[in-house]
């Protein structure tokens, strides 16, 4: 076995250890019930977490429902859930411990349960985040989106602070959960530029998609973005955007670039663990890190931010060959988390998810 961990600023492992013990299981005992219930909760959460971050930062800015310009409701946010989920949380905390826990925290913690319920790995999460403030539906236009070319795609993420490696292995993600025949319908039957289908597509792969998703049929049919593993936390996601069976266009885009290429590649080819990458750590420490973008912390004193450093560990089997897959999805995490963030007196920790106070 061997450890990966990642020190970082303004968060802390544990920030509720003593104000609010239970706040993590409760949590995600909230998140297991769900999944009971839904089996597409793991991926509906992560899907959540990601379009939280990459706004406002991981604020909770997302799940305000206050009328139609808040944020949930822009285009880029069609189709995200899961607000039932961090409320149910965010209600049993209150009773417990009021007033003490962030909705931008519980929705990180869902998040890193989520995984783990997908069989991923369980990963430590840094909290202490502060809800925003301001929650506006214009905020939202430069989500990343399945229509953007590569280099615009690289650059979205860049200017979040996180690197191409992480734009591989959030992309990654996809490796649960589903989508609409809406974002397919171009991508079969009027790609850019020229119409038809795009050519990226596996010719086996184009008659199957077509067959789920026929022009002029229900848009709202959904299928796995993942072929034949839509549910399980692995790499097959990469197999499949490697040899042409990427659903999403986006994640086709992949192989457009060298760069991106060649790190997809890097986690399929023959590796040791001493010599190769890991895909499990590395996206994880991605994910910690977006899921710092924007951060509003609390404070020790009114001058003295929280600096606690964070040590996120995830444990490893080294006896497995090749690279892993989950270590380096827990470096992203990690990286994901620190997006953005800010310290002071920014924000406030919300009574209700869906309000402001």
């Amino acid at each position: 076995m061997f450890l990966i961990g990642a020190s970082q600023g303004q968060l802390t492992v544990g920030f509720y250890s003593e104000t609010c013990p239970d706040a993590e299981s409760i949590v995600g005992g909230v998140v297991r019930d769900s999944a009971k219930s839904d089996p597409n909760i793991p991926a509906i959460l992560l899907r959540l977490h990601f379009h939280d971050c990459f706004v406002e930062g991981c604020d909770g800015s997302i799940l305000i429902d206050d009328g139609p310009t808040a944020e949930r409701k822009a285009f880029p946010h069609q189709g995200v859930g899961g607000f039932e989920v961090i409320q149910r949380a965010k209600a049993q905390l209150e009773s417990v411990c009021p007033g003490l826990v962030s909705c931008s925290d519980i929705v990180a913690l869902a998040a890193r349960d989520a995984v783990a319920l997908a069989n991923g790995p369980r990963y430590q999460v840094p909290t202490g985040r502060r809800d925003g403030r301001v929650s506006k539906l214009s905020l939202a236009d430069k989500m990343p989106d399945v229509g953007d070319s590569i280099q615009l795609l690289k650059e979205k993420f860049l200017q979040k602070g996180l690197t191409e490696k992480d734009f591989v292995l959030l992309t990654a993600a996809h490796t649960i959960g589903t989508t609409a025949c809406f974002f397919m319908t171009d991508r079969l039957y009027n790609f850019s530029p020229g119409g038809g289908s795009d050519p990226a597509i596996n010719p086996s792969f184009l008659s199957e998609l077509k067959q789920t998703c026929p022009n002029n049929g229900d848009v709202n049919v959904r299928l796995p973005i993942d072929r034949g593993s839509g549910q399980t936390f692995d790499k097959q996601i990469l197999k499949n955007i490697r040899n042409g069976f990427a659903v999403l266009e986006s994640d086709a885009k992949l192989n457009d670039d060298e760069a991106t290429r060649r790190i997809v590649d890097s986690y399929l080819d023959s590796f040791t663990p001493v010599s190769g990458p890991s895909f499990e750590a590395d996206f994880v420490e991605s994910m910690v890190n977006m899921g710092q973008i924007g951060v509003k912390t609390r404070l020790i004193s009114p001058s003295i931010p929280v600096l606690t450093p964070i040590c996120p560990i995830f444990t490893i089997d080294s006896t497995k060959s090749g690279p892993s897959f989950e270590a380096d999805f827990v470096e992203s995490m990690v990286n994901m988390g620190q997006i953005g963030v800010k310290t002071g007196m920014d924000g406030e920790i919300r009574r209700v998810c869906a309000a402001f106070n």
